[in-house]
């Protein structure tokens, strides 16, 4: 079994985003990176998960990000609000059953594996963000039809929401930053 840690940044303790990174990309990777900068200047509470070792198996990964869920010191009241990239939207079924918004980028909508992410996202129990590209197999913004989740898709983005002009990418990590920021603070 992969070992993990939970890192947090201390802000506000009734509003506590949880950050799950992807497989191979971390919370330092651009996209997760930014969007805790914008919610730690928002005065959030930010809770960093990071595998001690190599990412886990899927089926690992959903067990153990669902428990981390769960488990977030979120005082009564409070506001929970999840910020996944890839692999960390196998935590959005616990996510909806726990009634939690999301922020999911590049999540997994494709292929066998991709069944409980794309019913959680049907069943639409809490308002959700989604970030994809159109070049990334692992997309498909055409699932999405729950009436509280905002899709910002992204032409030609691939899985790491890039496309070869490194000026473009930047543009785009801007954009889907400031999709994330006025998102939580609509929560």
């Amino acid at each position: 079994m992969t070992t993990w840690q939970i890192s947090t940044t201390t802000g506000d303790p009734t509003r506590v985003a949880t950050i799950l990174p992807g497989s191979g990309y971390t919370a330092q990777g651009p996209l997760l990176w930014y969007a805790a900068k914008a919610l730690r200047a928002a005065g959030w509470s930010v809770r960093t998960f990071a595998w001690d070792e190599l990412s886990p198996d899927w089926g690992e990964a959903r067990q153990v990000y669902g428990e981390s869920l769960r488990d977030a010191p979120v005082p009564d009241g409070g506001r929970h609000l999840v910020v996944a990239k890839s692999l960390g939207s196998f935590a959005l079924p616990v996510a909806a059953e726990l009634g939690l918004p999301g922020v999911w980028l590049t999540p997994v909508l494709t292929g066998d594996a991709s069944e409980p992410v794309r019913a959680a996202l049907a069943a639409g129990t809490a308002p959700g963000l989604l970030a994809g590209g159109t070049a990334d197999p692992l997309w498909d913004g055409g699932v999405v039809t729950a009436p509280d989740t905002e899709v910002l898709e992204v032409d030609g983005a691939d899985h790491s929401l890039e496309v070869g002009d490194w000026r473009v990418s930047h543009e785009i990590l801007a954009r889907v930053t400031g999709a994330v920021e006025r998102f939580a603070a609509q929560l």
